[in-house]
């Protein structure tokens, strides 16, 4: 998730559960993206499956986002779909280790693709998405850039239990390793925002002289930068994030965050539908070797804010 704006579908499981488009006659092929939390980077890539779904009318394209992000609700919602005869499934997985049981059962009936967090574990058939330990590195490198004479940072998470958020950690520190920045900690919230925001309000209490604030899921960095607002603490903490929250964007533009890394979470979308399509229709040439469908990542910062936040204006029209 790697998780990026406020929130979303906040309202609950009935909302969640809507088709991207307006309902198809139940005899077309389903083809699902299942996000692991309600989090507006999913806003993106619902953009994406829409796009698919345009260029797909003879499938039935669902979007859905769990109620919780918990492996309980995943498989809940895993065996809903297999009972509807679900033919693909793009998932990012909330535990890919817990997850794994549940994965290959789907993988027997149904293509099985996983995204933002990989699974590798399991039978899915190619991951698409982000090279977190790449992503990783080019937050460490972001961070050395803002912080050239060193000092100390705290990583903020959702769950060191997925895949993309140890792999970002590896990265990070593969960037770091003989510099001069150290890593205090690494504080996990479980996807509750509230905590997230605790967690930062803990840090600043326990660590006063704190340098670098690095908020690795999309709704790390706005909780960082409204905590260190509250905390009157505005330009004496550097905050580095990920993913392009709104707040995240506006605390570039306003000076009070130096950078964030973005991944492409329409790719995400799109490129999941349209390669379960294709795997379906029997067309699986265009999956690498070692299954791993790479979407690159970007670094935004003050000088390229604006045209990006452009472009995702034009990206998010409804």
């Amino acid at each position: 998730m790697t998780l990026t704006r406020r929130t979303l579908l906040q309202s609950g499981a009935a909302a969640a559960l809507l088709p991207v488009l307006p309902a198809f006659a139940q005899d077309k092929p389903i083809l699902a993206f299942v996000t692991n939390a309600s989090a507006d980077f999913w806003t993106i890539a619902r953009r994406g499956t829409e796009k698919a779904q345009a260029e797909l009318p003879d499938y039935q394209v669902e979007f859905i986002v769990p109620a919780e992000s918990t492996p309980a609700e995943q498989r809940r919602i895993i065996d809903d779909l297999l009972a509807r005869g679900v033919k693909g499934l793009a998932i990012s997985p909330v535990n890919p280790d817990s997850a794994t049981e549940i994965l290959d059962k789907a993988a027997e009936s149904a293509v099985l693709f996983t995204s933002d967090s990989d699974a590798p574990k399991s039978r899915r058939m190619v991951y698409i998405g982000t090279d977190n330990v790449a992503a990783g590195v080019q937050a460490g490198e972001l961070m050395k850039e803002a912080m050239p004479n060193g000092g100390t940072a705290m990583l903020f998470v959702g769950t060191m239990d997925n895949a993309n958020a140890r792999e970002r950690v590896e990265g990070i520190k593969k960037a770091l390793e003989g510099g001069n920045i150290t890593i205090v900690d690494v504080r996990t919230d479980e996807i509750d925002f509230v905590k997230a925001r605790r967690n930062v309000e803990d840090t600043l209490t326990a660590y006063p002289d704190i340098n670098m604030l690095v908020g690795l899921y999309s709704y790390n960095p706005p909780q960082i930068i409204e905590a260190v607002a509250a905390a009157g603490m505005n330009g004496k903490v550097i905050i580095i994030g990920f993913d392009e929250d709104v707040v995240t964007l506006r605390g570039i533009k306003e000076g009070n965050v130096y950078g964030t890394i973005v991944q492409q979470p329409f790719e995400f979308g799109y490129q999941s539908i349209m390669g379960m399509a294709k795997v379906i229709g029997g067309d699986a040439s265009w999956i690498p070797e070692n299954k791993l469908s790479i979407v690159p990542t970007k670094v935004i910062n003050a000088a390229n804010v604006a045209e990006f936040e452009k472009m995702m204006a034009e990206m998010l029209k409804a």
